[in-house]
């Protein structure tokens, strides 16, 4: 049994947004997705996805993309991405598949593991961070402890995080994320949102102050879900 994750799955067979006009590595990416998938991921493992994952604007639409999921192995926890506009009442989601929860303000539990995590937001940076911003993030922020706070009031201490925006900004400076990830001792986050070699670079990667990040948008990761966990 594993943990694994890929985001960034931005589906769209209910709706027409094709995803070559990013570049040929898109030109039928869902299936790259799934053949990948199929080799690399069996019925006993968790896959997380950290948003994204359907370019359809209403739940409708959105069923497709999360029908075609549904059907690939494993246990699947996503979160919202600043795309997934279908995304509605968490409680109704959670009641649509059994191998499929979504997180919100809440946290899953995978052996001794707690998955915990928002969407996050951009992090303060010289470019542009406007006071609707600086609301979002501090949303977010309290969002993030809420999920980990009621894991740890149950007990957890093996904490992984799942963000969709990166922790830091691009100067890959210290923010109020990664103070949290340090303060509750974080063993792993992943993230996406981030496409393109030169936006790679500006995610924060590896270890630092002992918390692991892993960036996971799908084209990052060649289509190929990444082993998070043994």
């Amino acid at each position: 049994m594993g943990i694994y994750a890929i985001g960034d799955l931005h589906l769209s067979l209910g709706v027409d947004k094709p995803m070559d006009i990013f570049g040929e590595q898109w030109i039928n990416h869902h299936e790259k997705i799934r053949q990948n998938w199929l080799e690399i991921i069996k019925d006993h493992d968790l896959v997380l996805i950290p948003g994204d994952t359907s370019w359809a604007m209403n739940m409708k639409d959105a069923m497709i993309d999360l029908e075609w999921i549904q059907t690939l192995p494993g246990q699947k926890i996503f979160i919202r991405g600043n795309h997934d506009y279908w995304w509605s009442a968490v409680t109704k989601m959670n009641k649509l598949f059994e191998n499929m929860n979504f997180l919100q303000n809440n946290y899953y539990t995978y052996e001794k593991y707690a998955i915990c995590g928002t969407r996050g937001w951009i992090c303060p940076n010289d470019y542009k961070f406007t006071d609707h911003d600086e609301k979002i993030y501090e949303r977010e922020v309290h969002r993030l402890r809420l999920s980990i706070d009621g894991a740890i009031k149950d007990g957890y201490s093996d904490l992984l995080v799942m963000t969709h925006y990166p922790p830091t900004n691009d100067r890959l400076e210290p923010s109020e994320f990664t103070k949290i990830y340090e303060e509750y001792g974080v063993k792993k986050v992943i993230y996406g949102h981030l496409h393109g070699k030169d936006s790679f670079e500006g995610g924060l990667q590896g270890e630092r102050n002992d918390v692991l990040y892993y960036l996971t948008s799908c084209d990052a990761l060649d289509f190929k879900p990444s082993k998070i966990l043994e």
